[in-house]
């Protein structure tokens, strides 16, 4: 017999009256018993119908539906996974407490909501989650136990740690997108995890492309057949999962509102414990709840919104009978939806990096202890008579051995191959030792200190070899084979901590084979915005999976026209406009290129990819690394700047572009054959690059090439412009063209003789040292851009010093020219005083040439 519980009653906002018992009449057709009849209060009664309902509707797989003994094991399989999991956490935190581990952040305490999510969770469909959501991945088979620890204890191998390969510390969930060579799997087997990034609420941008990519799929004719491994005509849902406290940052709201207006199926799962770290939520949230605070945003049938659905994160039944009923919505209609999970408790706190008694008053903790969702649920399956307490005891226990045992697996899968090479380590050096010489003891003392750690680490091998080989003799044969031994352990080491900050498939954009441009000889002269325009329309017309979208980038076709009646051509589907909210247009690309499209999302000037920078930096730039190659984005983010005016629209902050986006490429073009020829390249290859076109470039000349939409422009290979004896000048961008007055107005009259070069690409630069070899021929150098002081100069300069050894062939000291430390004030004036001038230029080489 079930019985109603007064305290499953706090759910409940407004108690009846009158409570009357009511039954559920259920009949078990495997079952040898007929009828049972369960008794409820009115609420609990809808509530537990629901519930069985759901899960009845959940295990159909032959005309028998859900058993009350299913549903018994149903209820009991939930508790196990979920004490398992608990279980984890707190073994997980004794790990990092004794030094095994060197940082613990756990999802305890969300166990049962996230359960009932993974019960919705559809092959193909994607998580975009933060570092909470163990129990999500275990449940939905995304994860397991051994795997969470693996990643606990930072394990480089893939095969123990698919997620980051020991990257990311633990709590980051990603499953593996791609195969060996960079190939896309198929995504429709198995529910999904995109890779998980720590700055608080950065998972919500790239969780609203995932879920406008099953709009795209839906809606878009194009995309019908041919892309059968990323969606099911549209249908998945992504599940986005955030803390109460990040719901503050500017991510989350900017996603909550473009979700909205675009009506895209993204679920987001808040999950409120109360506190941001020890801030409590009053000082987080408007009216101390997100979900009123969002209330205006209430889905409304003749004014569109997003759905919002409160429940308690201990009330299991309510959670399951919640969350199917959502999720089945938003599946159906893609209206977006928020559930508000509330009462979650944080049994140990933030982290293992304090204690959570130091902020969390007396009545806080006692609530904390008795509203713990593992003792809710317990209650619930005692109190219901659904499993006697040896039952549940039992299941109890099995749940935590399962917990340790997966550790103990862990551990081993850790240590066991440090193990193995510090006995390689041993025997090389010993061989030192043998050989005898008066730092013998000294090294047998080393090698000693290695073998008697009890919990070594790489780092304590490589460490140990290192000062072996400062005290081996130079010349003997023990000691070759030592340096060859080092040098092989850096070389494995390097493979499993550097590798992957670009794509290590065929298709990175450094192997995509060079198609140089052709002229017919009765070429004509465009506009560059019209060499774009024609660029542009032949991808849309070959490619099916490529898609533009940015402010005014639609109707209009973008403010320099690039795009000019393409959307009429193509549809609103493909060329689109989107709101002034820069970091989600990022997050639109990031998750339709995860998802198998090809996006250009436009920034519209240079100056605001301040706004676009965030997720550009976090996600997209670490995305191969962190994942080891497990998963890929490549997108194409279109800008425009140089040589604007005005100290907002000056558009030169690329120093620290290209200090934020490396694993990304980063394309300067000088005009806009070359730009078309850089997307060219991108669109060929699977990476992620920004292409930065000049804006006062759209109505200069250009002659267009016969083959558009075909050659490619490679990267990392810088282009003479300009051939010459005396100096080399290193540039790129509108820059060029200034450049180039300097020298036809002052220098060239002088007989100053200058070899130009156009770097084309800062990311990566000048791959084959084609500057030095300038250098080399002119002993002369000068590095102009219209950035900062000690920037993107600076940059140049280090590149070609120091990796080229370009120094060996100077007669002077080389020279930057930059524009001035503050940004440039308004109109011509502003424009000539603050950058890099022609008169400027050709004063600063005609120094260089004097000495």
């Amino acid at each position: 017999m079930l019985r109603a519980s007064q305290r499953h009653t706090r759910n409940i906002k407004t108690k009846p009256k009158t409570v009357r018992n009511q039954y559920i009449r259920y009949t078990c057709p495997t079952s040898s018993i007929s009828t049972y009849f369960f008794t409820f209060s009115p609420k609990d009664f809808n509530i537990l119908s629901q519930f069985i309902n759901m899960l009845q509707e959940a295990t159909i797989t032959q005309p028998a539906r859900l058993s009350y003994d299913e549903f018994k094991r149903e209820v009991l399989s939930d508790y196990r996974m979920a004490m398992a999991s608990r279980e984890a956490s707190l073994v997980g935190r004794r790990e990092v407490l004794t030094g095994k581990a060197k940082f613990g952040i756990f999802g305890d305490g969300k166990e049962l909501a996230q359960i009932a999510a993974a019960k919705c969770m559809k092959p193909g469909d994607i998580r975009s989650g933060y570092y909470r959501d163990q129990t999500l991945m275990f449940a939905t088979g995304m994860s397991d136990i051994e795997k969470f620890f693996s990643q606990l204890y930072a394990n480089p191998d893939i095969e123990h740690e698919p997620s980051t390969a020991g990257r990311m510390m633990n709590g980051h969930y990603g499953t593996r997108w791609l195969d060996d060579e960079g190939n896309w799997k198929d995504l429709m087997q198995t529910p999904q995890s995109s890779s998980d990034i720590s700055p608080t609420a950065g998972q919500m941008v790239r969780a609203l492309g995932l879920a406008f990519a099953s709009k795209l799929y839906r809606n878009t004719p194009e995309l019908k057949t041919g892309f059968e491994k990323f969606t099911r005509k549209g249908n998945e849902v992504v599940f986005c999962t955030i803390g109460d406290a990040s719901t503050s940052e500017g991510l989350f709201w900017e996603t909550v509102n473009a979700a909205g207006v675009l009506q895209v199926p993204l679920a987001i799962f808040v999950w409120d414990d109360g506190y941001g770290i020890s801030v409590p939520r009053k000082y987080q949230t408007t009216k101390n709840s997100i979900s009123d605070a969002l209330a205006g945003m209430q889905y409304d049938n003749n004014k569109g919104g997003i759905d919002i659905y409160t429940v308690k994160g201990w009330d299991y039944a309510s959670l399951v009978n919640t969350i199917q009923e959502g999720i089945a919505r938003c599946r159906e209609t893609q209206i977006p939806c928020i559930f508000h999970v509330q009462e979650i408790t944080q049994p140990q706190g933030h982290s293992t990096s304090g204690s959570h008694e130091r902020y969390k008053n007396k009545e806080r903790l006692e609530f904390e202890k008795n509203w713990d969702c593992m003792v809710k649920m317990r209650e619930f399956i005692t109190l219901n008579d659904i499993a006697t307490e040896e039952e549940i005891i039992a299941v109890e226990e099995e749940a935590k051995e399962e917990a340790r045992n997966a550790k103990n697996r862990a551990w081993d899968n850790f240590l066991s191959p440090i193990k193995n090479n510090i006995k390689q380590a041993e025997l090389v050096c010993n061989q030192v030792v043998y050989e005898g010489g008066e730092h013998a003891q000294k090294i047998a003392a080393l090698v000693r200190d290695l073998t008697s750690i009890k919990e070594p680490i790489r780092k304590d091998i490589v460490q140990t070899l290192r000062k072996v080989l400062a005290m081996s003799p130079a010349n003997s044969e023990a000691t070759k084979q030592l340096r060859n031994f080092y040098n092989a352990t850096k070389a494995d080491n390097k493979s499993k901590f550097t590798s992957h900050l670009h794509s290590e498939s065929a298709q990175n954009a450094l192997k995509i084979k060079e198609q140089p441009i052709a002229y017919a000889d009765d070429a004509h002269m465009l506009n560059g915005y019209e060499i774009l325009n024609k660029f542009f329309d032949y991808t849309f017309a070959h490619n099916p999976a490529v898609f533009a979208f940015g402010e005014d980038l639609g109707k209009i076709g973008d403010v320099n026209q690039g795009f000019a009646g393409l959307q009429e051509k193509y549809g609103e589907q493909r060329i689109f406009d989107t709101g002034i909210r820069e970091a989600t247009i990022i997050g639109q690309g990031i998750g339709m290129a995860m998802r198998g499209l090809r996006p250009i999302a436009e920034i519209q000037y240079l100056d605001y990819m301040l706004y676009a920078l965030q997720p550009l930096s976090d996600d997209v730039a670490t995305l191969q690394y962190r994942t080891m190659g497990g998963q890929k984005c490549p997108l194409i983010v279109r800008t425009r700047g140089h040589r604007l005016e005005g100290i907002w629209h000056s558009g030169s902050p690329i120093a620290m572009i290209l200090n934020a986006i490396r694993g990304m490429y980063l394309c300067v073009p000088r005009n806009m054959v070359q730009a078309a020829g850089m997307y060219t390249t991108l669109l060929k290859s699977d990476e992620p690059g920004m292409v930065i076109e000049c804006l006062n470039g759209y109505r200069l000349k250009e002659k267009l090439p016969s083959n558009l939409g075909e050659y490619t422009v490679p990267f990392g290979i810088p282009e003479v412009i300009r051939e010459g004896s005396d100096v080399t000048i290193v540039s790129y961008g509108s820059t060029l063209r200034i450049i180039e007055d300097a020298i036809v107005h002052y220098l060239e009259p002088q007989g100053i003789s200058c070899e130009v070069i156009d770097v084309r690409t800062l990311l990566p630069f000048d791959i084959n040292h084609m500057i030095v070899e300038s250098l080399k021929k002119t002993n002369r150098i000068v590095f102009i851009d219209e950035d900062v002081p000690g920037g993107t100069t600076a940059y140049m300069y280090q590149q070609v010093m120091e990796l080229q050894g370009g120094y060996r062939w100077l007669d002077v000291a080389p020279r930057t020219i930059t524009a001035n430390a503050h940004r440039p004030a308004y109109a011509t004036d502003g424009d000539y005083f603050s950058k890099p001038n022609a008169e400027d230029i050709a004063s600063a080489i005609e120094s260089l040439m004097s000495e």
